[in-house]
């Protein structure tokens, strides 16, 4: 009996936590979605109507560009550090997670200084071509802004991975013959795995919901969470901003299961 209310006692606040920060708000969204003039169809609205549509699409392969990016960059990243140890390594490990302490209007605002009108990029291409060349409020802009703050946390991750990687699997498979690409292939990735699956399924779901960079850029492109912005503040339309949010966590959230059921050991 005791065992028992010592239990309960464990999970209350997570039930109390569970209750007023994700199945009310839910509720909530999902009573104003279903309130609005259309209905239960704004959610075929949005696969319908070619806004809501093309915004979708866009925020899905900007996700998907990004978390492949990311990985690519962590994974060589997260290798090259975590068996060698070389002066300045310390110093190299904290610039390259840095930007955690930026949040995404920061990130925003030196992608800007990078390739806006007044950008570094431009600046130089005016001088060098007579043209200036701006990139910054374009799709091309936000991957590079979400890539900027995606790094880091993926990188932290694979990291943690990488050091436990036994170094005598690997000189193993280099005695026996083979060359870096099979080692690559048969040794080292799959002993990532779990920490790619991880860190590819936060990544993509960061950037599938990043609001202050995409606040600070999307100036010529509507990514879905600028949408629910304009919808709910200019467009005063609750109801569609509430079924484009359900929508944006249903995506994240079937990602994130699908990560987990691929991972290896789940």
């Amino acid at each position: 009996m005791r065992t028992r209310r010592f239990d309960l006692l464990l999970i209350l606040p997570l039930a109390i936590f569970t209750l007023a920060f994700l199945i009310l708000p839910l509720a909530r969204l999902g009573a104003t979605a279903a309130g609005g003039e259309r209905g239960a169809m704004a959610f075929l609205a949005i696969l319908t109507e070619p806004r809501y549509r093309t915004s979708l699409i866009a925020t899905l392969l900007l996700a998907l560009a990004t978390t492949a990016a990311t990985l690519a960059i962590a994974t060589v990243a997260a290798q090259t550090l975590a068996n060698r140890r070389f002066p300045g390594r310390g110093l190299l490990l904290s610039l390259l997670t840095f930007p955690l302490a930026f949040p995404g209007v920061v990130v925003g605002f030196m992608v800007i200084l990078l390739g806006g009108r007044l950008g570094l990029v431009g600046s130089v291409t005016k001088a060098v071509a007579g043209t200036n060349v701006v990139f910054a409020y374009s799709l091309i802009g936000l991957f590079l802004g979400y890539l900027y703050f995606s790094v880091p946390r993926v990188l932290l991750t694979i990291l943690a991975a990488a050091e436990t990687l036994d170094p005598a699997l690997v000189e193993a498979a280099r005695s026996l013959g083979a060359g870096p690409l099979a080692i690559q292939r048969d040794v080292v990735l799959p002993a990532l795995f779990p920490a790619l699956y991880t860190g590819g399924a936060l990544c993509f779901a960061t950037a599938m919901g990043a609001f202050g960079t995409a606040f600070t850029l999307a100036t010529n492109v509507d990514v879905v969470p600028m949408l629910i912005y304009t919808e709910f503040t200019l467009a005063t339309n609750a109801a569609m901003a509430a079924a484009l949010s359900i929508a944006l966590g249903v995506v994240t959230w079937l990602a994130l299961v699908l990560a987990r059921l691929r991972a290896p050991g789940a």
